[in-house]
């Protein structure tokens, strides 16, 4: 492609050196050969009526040319009224007629006066060889000469013409010499434009083929590879944006993998455990009816677990993929909270905790009942699950400016500052205070945000190590 695009460009500035050349010569030699006609002409006129004029035997006419062309530096002929030729100042066509249009066209009284350029034998004399003569072994023997004739008048009527017969070999040497310089400056400057070019278009193309080449190398995988594009212009801007998609691709490349690797691992924790007991209970007849009984209380705890994270699963893909639609609704998120904590206060009495709800807003917004529930739940629960047994947690629920604001804080073991960041990463434990011996998937938070994220609001944390957690949920209200 670039050396298509190398070569094009090349083709259209010689092209257009080659048409300023040549209009150059061109322009040259006209103004050459108008400036050698004029005085030509101008001299054969002048001398024609000179020797209309002068009445004078043969003998002395003859003289009076000889000297003329003498001093004109050419050749002189008179013609009759029938093109033949009764003068010659070289004695070489008296009597032959001469056919020459430009003659004819001055004896027919087509013109007064008339030009015009023929080649002939050189006589010894050859043109200046130029390069593209030498080139094409075009024959230099025949040499340029300009043919110039005036009318001869008599008492009024037109007698014959009289005509100048001169070398212009010297105009056109001097044009092939000017066209042999202009074809030099031509290939030099075609030579010194190819270089130009190739290292302007090595310079202009090679961000091109670091994006080409980063772009090849990501279609095959590499998404760690990164373009490196010196500068502030477009290019530059564009490799910053290619770097960063290539980023994002990377990272959401090892995110597919990591969410692959631990659901994976989340459903086949919980299959192995059911196989071992299902295992268990086939290969002993005489299994005691209690411990069988608590063997299938385990399986059905495990079927429970699968169920819970593959149902979480479905939910994330729906939210992936846009697939997810909130059934909106005139709704007091107030209502939402109140039954979410009635739900579990169960839960808390039985670890001997204290759930407190604290209400100073009814919130009333347009949002989707049942996703806001499933949010008010998750966060309760988890601050419940990792509150030590006679904590306490506390859920309040007040409005700031157009913002309703849900806070859920416990007394429980905390967050390290480490772990705040990817606390809503998929399947995201903390250490030892976030153990599978609770029961979570690890995907409730990641729920979460995602279903606030729907509804325009936010969700963050923070927590002490040692003292507890604060979640809190801002959403528009209406």
């Amino acid at each position: 492609m670039r050396t298509k695009i190398l070569i094009a460009f090349l083709l259209v500035i010689g092209a257009s050196f080659y048409l300023v050349a040549a209009s150059t010569i061109r322009m040259v030699g006209d103004s050459l050969f108008e400036d050698t006609v004029r005085a030509q002409m101008t001299h054969v006129e002048q001398l024609a009526v000179t020797l209309a004029e002068q009445e004078m035997p043969a003998d002395a006419f003859y003289q009076r040319l000889l000297e003329a062309a003498r001093q004109s530096g050419g050749r002189l002929l008179v013609v009759d009224t029938d093109g033949k030729v009764t003068f010659d100042t070289f004695d070489e066509r008296c009597g032959t007629r001469l056919a020459l249009s430009e003659v004819y066209a001055v004896l027919d009284g087509e013109k007064d006066a008339d030009y015009g350029f023929h080649q002939q034998d050189g006589e010894g004399r050859r043109q200046a060889a130029s390069v593209l003569d030498r080139l094409s072994g075009r024959d230099l023997n025949q040499i340029w000469v300009g043919c110039f004739c005036a009318a001869l008048w008599r008492g009024g009527q037109r007698t014959g013409a009289l005509v100048l017969v001169t070398s212009v070999q010297d105009t056109v040497d001097s044009l092939t010499s000017m066209r042999d310089q202009m074809l030099g400056v031509f290939l030099l400057a075609l030579a010194v434009v190819l270089v130009l070019a190739g290292f302007i278009s090595r310079i202009v193309t090679r961000p091109v083929r670091e994006l080409s080449d980063g772009i090849e190398r990501m279609s095959k995988g590499d998404y760690q590879h990164r373009v490196h594009v010196p500068g502030k212009g477009e290019m530059a801007q564009l490799a910053a944006a290619f770097n960063q998609m290539s980023e994002q691709v990377h990272n959401l490349d090892e995110a597919r993998n990591q969410f692959v690797s631990n659901a994976s691992h989340e459903l086949k924790t919980p299959l192995a455990t059911i196989k071992i007991l299902v295992e268990s209970m086939m290969y002993q007849d005489d299994m005691d009816p209690q411990l069988r009984r608590e063997f299938l209380g385990d399986i059905d705890k495990e079927i429970d677990r699968l169920s819970s994270v593959v149902g979480d699963l479905l939910t994330l893909v729906h939210i992936d993929s846009h697939k997810l639609r909130l059934r909106r609704e005139m709704m007091l998120f107030a209502d939402t909270v109140r039954e979410s904590a009635a739900r579990l206060a169960p839960l808390a009495k039985k670890r001997g905790q204290t759930l407190t709800t604290e209400i100073a807003d009814s919130c009333e917004m347009f949002a989707d009942p049942g996703k806001l529930a499933q949010v008010c739940y998750n966060i309760i629960e988890n601050a419940i699950k990792y509150t030590p047994d006679g904590g306490t947690i506390t859920v309040t629920l007040h409005r700031m400016g157009r913002d309703a604001v849900l806070e859920i804080s416990d007394t429980g073991v905390g967050i390290p500052a480490e772990d705040l960041p990817h606390v809503f990463d998929r399947f995201y434990r903390v250490d030892k205070a976030r153990s599978r011996d609770t029961g979570g998937t690890g995907l409730g938070l990641s729920i979460v945000q995602q279903i606030v994220r729907l509804h325009a609001g936010s969700v963050t944390v923070s927590s002490e190590p040692g003292k507890g957690t604060t979640f809190t949920v801002q959403l528009p209200v209406k």
